[in-house]
């Protein structure tokens, strides 16, 4: 039977704007989206045995009808009509609930790996649309670029950014986007100023960071504010919080540097920690 094996890179948020709540309850945003090679491995088989079934084995991953993964093939299966089984082997290395994506990048992956080993042929646009509908972040991962999110961040358009390594710290702080989002006290401000959409430097990225949600995050857990210091203090030209967090990354010019800084942090906490590159 037919195995596909899968990278799901994690990302970051370089910009999240919440700009106004929607009927429906979810938020306007704008983002501008960075994917990084850190990545969770993920391997897709066709099996005799009908079905899905995911495993992991990580804490807070679960295994059946909860993970966006198996939803993700469930929806596929049910769109080719084949009786087939699909079994699904998630090796996380992307921290969970932290503002990476993980979730979203497996079930992205998912997608895109059933695509092409049902024979569906369907295009992107229409694997973003069945994205959409699993999980907002899905449709970035399959859009493959940087990008300006907005809506939900169904919306997407490319984005040119420099080439830039990062380091990522998570402290081991699992943080509900939910309850960042039902935290935030949104506040009245010019909200439709034009974003660009090149980054040509380090410093033009450093030059547009912010998160509305890590006000909220941070009057939580004071540490992120403490690793974005730190971070600074370590060499990084901008340090940001990443998503709802818990996750915070510093961007760095150069790979020596951010290496370095990211060994300081690896002795001296036991918090998760990675020099990155961007996508």
């Amino acid at each position: 039977m037919k195995t596909i094996e899968c990278k799901a890179p994690a990302k970051v948020n370089y910009r999240l704007d919440v700009l106004r709540r929607r009927p429906d309850g979810y938020h306007d945003l704008r983002m501008i989206m960075q994917r990084i090679d850190l990545c969770d491995d993920i391997r897709i088989s066709l099996s005799d045995t009908p079905g899905v079934r995911v495993s992991c084995g990580k804490e807070g991953v679960p295994d059946g009808p909860g993970n966006i993964a198996w939803r993700a093939a469930d929806a596929l299966l049910k769109l080719s009509g084949r009786s087939t089984g699909i079994d699904i082997q998630i090796v996380k290395k992307i921290p969970v609930a932290a503002g990476l994506g993980g979730g979203s990048s497996d079930c992205a992956a998912v997608l895109m790996g059933l695509n092409a080993i049902l024979d569906l042929h369907l295009t992107d646009e229409r694997l973003m649309e069945i994205g959409v509908t699993l999980g907002a972040d899905v449709p970035f991962f399959i859009f493959k670029k940087t990008a300006l999110a907005e809506g939900i961040g169904e919306k997407l358009a490319a984005v040119d950014a420099a080439a830039a390594w990062l380091v990522v710290v998570n402290p081991n702080l699992p943080v509900s986007t939910a309850w960042a989002y039902r935290n935030l006290q949104l506040t009245a401000r010019k909200n439709e100023d034009i974003i660009p959409r090149f980054y040509g430097s380090v410093a033009d990225i450093c030059a547009i960071l912010a998160n509305d949600l890590e006000k909220v995050t941070i009057g939580k857990f004071p540490v992120i504010e403490q690793i974005k210091q730190q971070l600074l203090h370590e060499g990084a030209a901008g340090s940001l919080m990443s998503g709802s967090g818990s996750t915070v990354f510093g961007v760095f010019a150069e790979e020596a540097v951010a290496r370095k800084a990211a060994e300081k942090f690896s002795r001296e906490s036991n918090w998760f920690v990675a020099a990155v590159k961007t996508l």
